[in-house]
């Protein structure tokens, strides 16, 4: 499970590039959207497989937002408050703003989310 996080990254990725760009802001939201949301399972699939590696059984990881934050909690974060700050605000961005809103639609914000889940992803190994 290692490197599927980063392969839903470079679907993500691709998915974005299908979308037509005019003025530094893309014109097909549809696009964005799949780009968000796969980022968003990308980011997901990271913490999966750093949850697996610290001993959770595979039937134990989260299913829900909530869930998740409490593993961070729990297993990942349980000293360090920025990884779980951080996850927020892929949340917001990439699950709420950028899937189910449709808010997101300026290239460079884009590109600066899409880094923020790099990031995070390489944080936890993944």
């Amino acid at each position: 499970m290692r490197g599927e996080a980063r392969r839903y990254l470079e679907n993500a990725k691709a998915c974005l590039r299908q979308a037509l760009v005019e003025g530094g802001t893309y014109t097909d939201i549809k696009y964005v959207q799949e780009a968000c949301g796969t980022a968003y399972l990308a980011v997901l699939k990271a913490i999966d497989a750093a949850l697996i590696r610290r001993g959770v059984d595979e039937k134990d990881l989260p299913q829900s937002v909530e869930a998740y934050r409490e593993a961070l909690q729990k297993h990942l974060a349980p000293k360090d408050g920025k990884l779980l700050r951080d996850f927020e605000k892929l949340y917001k961005l990439l699950h709420i703003a950028g899937y189910y809103r449709a808010l997101l639609d300026d290239v460079k914000i884009l590109r600066e989310v899409f880094t923020m889940a790099k990031t995070f992803i390489r944080r936890l190994g993944a």
